[in-house]
């Protein structure tokens, strides 16, 4: 089957009458009359494809923890007084009370607040170390240390 040379006509038509057909023309008629493009319903094409909400996002947020918190996780060290530390040599474990009284249990490797882990034990202080990740990804570490307070210290 050959191809043909000619193109399709469609009826050229005034604005006010379809403002949504596209018109082509036959090979013999003006350039002008070849092609018309409509906006009305059609996104810009120059509207650029990333929003000022993401291209102004800081590189060195921190990112949020998406795990369900539970447990100890629900308390940031601040919260907590530490009020005993128990040392039996191989089973260690640290007292502390939050603000209204109530006890909890720190044992070494536990999770602690946000992005805490009990990591160590000693005979006045618990050493908690924090870590976070930004948009970047980019390790930040922050070390923590819960004193022992002697008996009428604030």
């Amino acid at each position: 089957m050959p191809i043909s040379s000619t193109a399709l006509a469609l009826p050229v038509s005034s604005p006010q009458e379809n403002p949504t057909q596209l018109t082509l023309a036959s090979p013999g008629q003006s350039p002008e009359a070849f092609f018309e493009y409509r906006i009305e319903n059609r996104p810009d094409p120059f509207q650029p494809f990333i929003s000022e909400k993401a291209t102004s996002a800081n590189i060195n947020e921190i990112l949020p923890v998406d795990e369900q918190l539970s447990g100890m996780q629900l308390f940031e060290p601040g919260q907590l007084n530490l009020v005993a530390i128990v040392m039996t040599g191989d089973n260690d474990f640290a007292m502390a009370e939050d603000t209204t009284g109530k006890g909890y249990i720190l044992r070494t490797g536990m999770k602690i607040g946000k992005r805490g882990i009990v990591t160590a034990i000693q005979t006045n202080e618990v050493k908690i170390e924090e870590t976070a990740f930004t948009r970047a990804g980019k390790k930040l570490t922050s070390k923590i240390v819960m004193l022992l307070k002697k008996e009428g210290e604030e």
